[in-house]
């Protein structure tokens, strides 16, 4: 962070003094200026990668502040130096991205010069004609009350490029299974310049509260509906069939490792187990919302297989009545995967990870 090392380790102790014990300031000062010493004479010990594929797991997890059970699954797919680069990116600051509201008629170009009004560092992205990135965070756009204004929205690249997959257009129904915290349906709902609608469903009752707020700010909120259900009961209750269904499953997160810092140490192996059985009912659940040749948009923000492919995979065994659709076309071509999915990697693409596959339910 830059901060000279006196400075840190006097902080930290008094934050050991508060937030442990009196007793604790003397140890956490110890340990802290050993460290400082020995890291100024070049003779600070680090984990070295050697040995057999454990311990290289586990010096890399040293060395990179990562959980070993995730850095071995990442060793084994991507090889070691695609994973240090990963995990190089988990661990540098996060890069943000604004969408400019075409709802409210605001244009990137407008927008750039409102953010350099700001004196907010920015550029125009390289793969949406509508977003902007963002360095340094979020707090000067906060404060400007550029989102309060209905100006713009926070929203990742890969979110946006996801969008791109599902291709909403004037006057089409669109449902949106898991729909808070709203970034998709809020965009997609713009793109329908007032005609057609955007049916938010979501379990959680506070999150959606906060998408109907952000859809009267961006002047959507006469396009998007919510309805706070669980996805099977809602699939129950209504007969609804849409033109387009995105189903943005709960996932383990590990393609946003750079914004969730503290997520890679919360989750386990077991619970992306869970995650997948989870993402199977409610893709299944979303099938049924969709009208004959209609479109049916799987993504997560995962760069898992399990989390992904291996969903396809086993949606398209069990849903004759489905045909996988390759997104080229839809999001630039460097975002292709062979077998025809939207997939963004953050260490190769710089941004967050995420994956989409296009559905199209075939006519009787």
């Amino acid at each position: 962070m830059g901060t000279p090392p006196h400075a840190a380790v006097n902080e930290t102790v008094k934050l050991a003094k508060v937030a442990l014990r009196q007793g604790a300031g003397a140890l956490v000062n110890g340990v802290l200026r050993t460290i400082s010493r020995d890291q100024a004479r070049g003779e600070l010990l680090e984990p070295k990668v050697e040995g057999d594929s454990r311990s290289q797991a586990r010096a890399l997890a040293d060395l990179y502040s990562h959980p070993v059970w995730m850095v071995r699954r990442w060793l084994c797919r991507f090889g070691r130096s695609e994973t240090i680069a990963l995990m190089d990116w988990n661990n540098k600051p996060p890069t943000y991205s604004l969408r400019a509201n075409s709802a409210r008629r605001v244009s990137r170009k407008s927008l750039l010069e409102t953010l350099n009004e700001l004196n907010v560092i920015s550029e125009p992205s390289s793969v949406l004609e509508d977003f902007v990135r963002v360095s340094g965070g979020l707090q000067a756009v906060i404060r400007g009350g550029l989102m309060q204004r209905g100006l713009c929205s926070v929203q990742d690249e890969s979110g946006g490029l996801v969008v791109k997959v599902i291709d909403p257009q004037p006057g089409d129904i669109i449902i949106d299974c898991c729909a808070a915290p709203g970034g998709k349906a809020l965009n997609m709902a713009a793109c329908l310049q007032k005609e057609g609608k955007v049916f938010a469903v979501d379990i959680n009752k506070g999150k959606l509260s906060l998408l109907q707020n952000a859809a009267i700010h961006l002047g959507v909120d006469d396009v998007v509906i919510t309805e706070c259900s669980d996805l099977c009961s809602y699939a129950d209750r209504h007969d609804l069939l849409a033109d387009k269904v995105l189903v943005d499953a709960p996932c383990s997160g590990l393609g946003v490792l750079s914004k969730r810092a503290d997520l890679r140490w919360r989750k386990t192996s077991t619970e992306l187990e869970d995650m997948v059985n989870l993402q199977s009912i409610l893709l299944r659940s979303a099938a049924r919302l969709v009208k004959p040749g209609g479109v049916l948009v799987y993504s997560t923000c995962s760069i898992e297989p399990e989390e992904n492919h291996g969903q396809v995979y086993n949606f398209l065994g069990c849903h004759r009545e489905f045909k996988l659709e390759s997104v080229e076309g839809y999001v630039p071509k460097t975002f292709v995967t062979r077998e025809g999915y939207f997939a963004s990697l953050p260490h190769l693409h710089n941004m967050d990870g995420a994956f989409a596959a296009r559905f199209v339910r075939m006519r009787v």
